[in-house]
């Protein structure tokens, strides 16, 4: 089996979003920004990295929000001939610096901001919900979120 760790940032301003549009092997979908460790890397610096390049933004990470596992078969892999399983590392983010762009020659090509209220309509990838559910269970403050009662 194969193994592959990767980093997001969810990042959130203004009830806005920003998303990546993964658009690779002739499948395509909005998702976080972010994506493979390399080497040693650690996830925090990688989601930094992987942010920059796909957005143009600098970004603080500020706290993890939860890992998510999931093992894509190696039918429906496009290259490799083991199943593939995927680590990936889910953090909230903040953009500190830099300017919206959109990536180039990598497996994504374009970066957009989005009201949370868009979200269900786009064409996404499963990650962009699990992340959104982590985020709403951690909360902004340390205090936990109210539950009904």
């Amino acid at each position: 089996m194969d193994i592959r760790i990767a980093a997001y940032g969810v990042i959130i301003r203004d009830d806005r979003i920003l998303l990546s549009h993964w658009n690779e092997h002739g499948r395509s979908g909005w998702t976080l920004p972010g994506g493979g460790i390399e080497g040693a890397e650690h996830p925090h610096t990688a989601a930094q990295r992987e942010i920059r390049e796909e957005t143009g933004y600098e970004a603080s990470v500020d706290r993890l929000l939860g890992i998510d596992t999931m093992i894509v078969p190696a039918s429906k892999r496009h290259t490799g001939a083991a199943p593939l399983y995927a680590m990936r590392v889910v953090y909230r983010a903040s953009v500190v610096g830099g300017e919206l762009r959109n990536e180039i020659g990598g497996s994504s090509d374009e970066a957009r901001w989005f009201g949370l209220e868009e979200v269900p309509r786009l064409k996404r990838v499963s990650l962009l919900d699990i992340a959104l559910r982590l985020n709403a269970a951690e909360p902004l403050d340390g205090v936990p979120p109210a539950t009904g009662g």
